[in-house]
């Protein structure tokens, strides 16, 4: 028995999707802790692609239960979509769950966050303009509407009554929007309830009851640890806690109950939207890392959006092992790299004001914004690795790479991805039940 978090150990758009699919062939439960639709997971089975926002991909495994828990922001218009999109394809419902007391994203949600945005001009933050970060401010305000409400004709009303025109104001006066109408909130809204009660209930009883069972429990995050409100970048982050420690809170368990935490990076690095990025790379090196691959083309699920690239970044490495306790990693997209004649890892970072060298994060938002990288360089190993299924299968120069990766971060590395199929991908060691990780130092390259 296990129950197990896996993080996204970057700015997001790591690979977990395929990760947590991997693992989900031995686990009886998927639990999405945070996020909304503004999250984006690839998965290719045997050919077929499935594109999840919501939906934890643990539904492609039949019998699997998958749990949306209560620390998300559920867009009911998005889930329906999506649903429908997957059970068209002849994957079952029977196994999904939604917590009762999950946050709802509302239509002014969606209007104000593609305002607010817009408002910015060069001072915006990259939102996928989904409605998450009003919806959370709602939730936090406390006048949020949970999906419980839904099922509920009496106590929505009286939420929308006074909901609906007070967001009107903001709407109309601040925004220059239409005003919404209520009563067509309202309808729209008891209708979205009335296709969702049945997979509406009190998920983090049902969650206690299976660990207790012993039962294999799997805990996804979206975004990454690099967006997280209160450890990213801010303010250039999402408005939920996609780190390790979210998961308690957004499953409902108790921290005691988490066996392990596997962290996922890609092989280089990107960040979607605005914020500070370190190893960016622009130009030939840049354009080669987003668009290698006809399969591997760097753009956002969500938003369709060009990923920023960059060469993989060791400090935000560390700094992710020690906020989410990562017991080892799963490395993907090793392959995009089998290319290149020169690869390089930020080791540390320059502050060119004061020239003085950074083996941790800066803590102030202003010195991160300003920081250059300072790289150690390996020469690349020029052969493909999409066939190779065993560590000793990879080229030496790309072992190589693997090493310092892991000798930087001080955590094993237990899996690598070497292409978007099922099949192309590495075990090094059992991320399940491996041995827990003790930290016996802080590696940093000297300068």
């Amino acid at each position: 028995m296990a129950n197990v978090v896996v993080v996204g150990a970057q700015f997001g758009d790591e690979g977990k999707a395929k990760v947590t699919d991997l693992l989900s062939r031995n686990a009886d439960v998927v639990v999405r802790y945070q996020g909304g639709a503004n999250a984006g997971h690839t998965v290719v089975v045997d050919g077929d692609t499935y594109k999840f926002h919501l939906i934890p991909s643990g539904v492609l495994y039949s019998g699997t239960m998958c749990i949306l828990g209560p620390g998300m922001v559920i867009d009911p218009n998005a889930f329906t979509k999506e649903l429908d999109a997957l059970m068209k394809r002849g994957l079952d419902d029977s196994m999904l769950r939604v917590s009762a007391t999950a946050h709802v994203t509302m239509p002014y949600h969606l209007m104000i966050d593609a305002a607010e945005e817009d408002s910015r001009g060069s001072q915006k933050i990259g939102t996928t303009k989904r409605g998450i970060g009003p919806t959370y401010a709602d939730k936090c305000a406390r006048i949020g509407v949970r999906v419980e409400d839904l099922l509920d004709p009496e106590v929505l009303k009286a939420k929308l009554d006074y909901l609906v025109p007070r967001k009107n104001v903001l709407l109309e006066k601040l925004y220059n929007l239409p005003a919404l109408d209520p009563k067509e909130v309202f309808d729209t809204y008891i209708e979205h309830g009335r296709k969702m009660s049945k997979y509406v209930c009190d998920t983090s009883a049902i969650i206690f009851q299976l660990i207790q069972q012993r039962k294999n429990i799997l805990f996804e995050g979206a975004q990454g640890t690099l967006l997280d409100l209160d450890h990213g970048s801010y303010p250039y982050v999402t408005s939920s806690s996609p780190s390790a420690g979210g998961a308690c809170i957004g499953a409902g368990v108790g921290p005691t109950m988490i066996d392990r935490v596997i962290g996922v990076s890609k092989a280089f690095m990107t960040r979607v939207g605005e914020g500070p990025f370190p190893s960016e790379q622009f130009g030939e090196v840049g354009d080669q890392l987003r668009q290698i691959g006809k399969a591997w083309a760097e753009v956002g699920v969500t938003t369709g959006r060009p990923r920023r690239c960059g060469w993989f970044d060791a400090v935000l490495g560390r700094y992710s092992v020690r906020i989410n306790g990562l017991d080892c990693l799963a490395i993907t997209k090793l392959d995009v790299l089998d290319e290149f004649d020169e690869i390089k890892v930020c080791v540390a970072y320059r502050d060119p004001k004061t020239n003085e060298i950074y083996n941790d994060l800066p803590s102030i938002a202003g010195s991160f914004q300003r920081m250059e990288p300072v790289y150690a360089t390996f020469a690349g190993w020029n052969k493909s690795t999409s066939e190779c299924r065993s560590y000793r299968d990879l080229p030496v120069a790309a072992q190589r790479y693997l090493n310092f990766i892991q000798e930087q971060l001080d955590v094993p590395v237990a899996i690598v991805s070497v292409g978007q199929k099922r099949d192309q991908t590495i075990v090094i060691e059992d991320p399940i039940h491996g041995p827990k990780r003790v930290l016996t130092r802080t590696n940093t390259f000297s300068v």
